[in-house]
């Protein structure tokens, strides 16, 4: 690529504007499209707003040198534009997909009106507008009902709960946040919710929303018992947004299938962040996509060895309580295979637990609950592969050396 190429980003998330800085601060500016008429924002810190901690303008994200507002309807890849709602057509040499993802809406009986919105008092949570007007909405007492018990309905019911709303939180599998945590530390987020005042049911299919006059009154469990509800967040999930890139007859399995320099099956196409697939990969989390957006900066500043060769990411997540915050992290397998070596350090008085599982001589992956001292240590292990010390002496050094982060 050359310099005067001209760059257009569609998606003004984490990853759009990570590579439109960066390319800014290489010479290689880039005219960043975004539909949602806030400027950008940290989307992983939205609970925190609803929560009332920050205001939407602390998330902000330094705003890029050229943004336009705007929704994409559609590519021409041999013309190489983008069309958008209002009529125009950007032209571009390179196009970068950063469009991120959608939230996950279930197939639930009265999820939708008959225009196919969702309800009054349904939410999903997943924009900044989800957001505020979850935050209009919610008030001390309110009956509050949280669809979904992964990091994004932990975080929601969370934050309801200490805006004084009355949650209960509804996981359909055994455990929270089952993809991340294993059952030791799952409870723990459990009993720390329960502390705030949310009620969780686990194992507990929703089946029905139930409206009155288009405004959402209960919601009724597969076994028929019914919850009185003045708002409802669904937090099931989320999947890529995708649909530009089918339309544009490029690879899409999920995700667009991207290769090691980010490249789609048009080679004037990349994608960054929740909507790419890479290596057989769908990210969805922060780390992956920032870093995707540093690769594809020196590729197409002109870096032609710059490449892409996947993320090994932990999940953070602090709950601000009212007394102390619950810190917790995980990275790689938190569960155990027949023949690995597992490491757990449980304290039940200060709250804290600490579980590594090794395999080979290798650290695979790990969960820590409470003080977090260790985790960097231990992070570095995982993401290095090295084969550990055979004693296993050094591990239980970072498992325990709370200067290690």
């Amino acid at each position: 690529m050359t310099s005067n190429e001209r760059v257009v980003v569609i998606g003004t998330g984490l990853a759009g504007v990570r590579l439109a800085r960066r390319l800014g601060e290489l010479g290689t500016p880039a005219l960043l499209i975004g539909e949602e008429e806030h400027r950008p924002y940290n989307r992983v810190l939205l609970a925190e707003v609803l929560a009332g901690r920050y205001s939407p303008e602390v998330i902000a994200l330094p705003a890029p040198a050229e943004l336009t507002r705007g929704r994409v309807t559609g590519i021409d890849r041999d013309a190489r534009t983008v069309a958008c709602a209002d009529g125009s057509v950007i032209a571009y040499d390179r196009l970068v997909l950063a469009t991120g993802s959608n939230p996950v809406l279930p197939p639930l009986r009265g999820l939708f009106t008959e225009d196919h919105r969702l309800p009054e008092g349904v939410h999903a949570f997943r924009t900044m507008d989800d957001c505020l007007g979850l935050s209009k909405a919610v008030r001390p007492g309110a009956k509050a009902v949280v669809i979904g018990g992964g990091l994004l309905g932990v975080s929601a019911a969370r934050a309801l709960a200490l805006r004084g709303a009355q949650v209960v939180l509804a996981q359909q599998s055994e455990r929270l946040m089952e993809r991340q945590l294993d059952p030791a530390s799952s409870k723990l987020v459990q009993r720390h919710l329960t502390e705030l005042g949310v009620e969780v049911h686990t194992e507990c299919r929703v089946r029905d929303v139930r409206c009155v006059g288009g405004a959402v009154r209960s919601v009724e469990m597969a076994d028929g018992y019914a919850l009185d509800a003045d708002l409802v967040v669904v937090a099931c999930g989320v999947h890529p947004r995708v649909g530009l890139a089918q339309d544009a007859g490029l690879d899409v399995r999920k995700g667009v299938v991207v290769d090691d320099e980010l490249r789609t099956s048009d080679p004037y196409i990349h994608a960054i962040g929740d909507c790419a697939r890479h290596d057989g990969v769908l990210y969805g989390l922060a780390t992956p996509a920032l870093e995707q957006a540093d690769v594809l900066a020196e590729l197409l500043a002109g870096d032609a060895t710059a490449r892409y060769t996947g993320t090994r990411s932990l999940t953070r997540l602090t709950l601000t309580g009212h007394d102390s915050p619950f810190d917790l992290a995980a990275f790689g397998e938190t569960e155990a295979l027949p023949g690995d070596d597992v490491v757990q350090l449980a304290d039940a008085t200060r709250g804290t637990y600490r579980k590594v599982v090794v395999r080979d001589d290798r650290l695979v992956g790990g969960v820590l609950v409470g003080e977090l001292g260790t985790v960097g240590a231990l992070a570095r292990a995982w993401e290095g592969a090295e084969p550990l010390p055979s004693d296993g002496g050094p591990l239980l050094h970072l498992l325990t050396n709370d200067g290690g982060s």
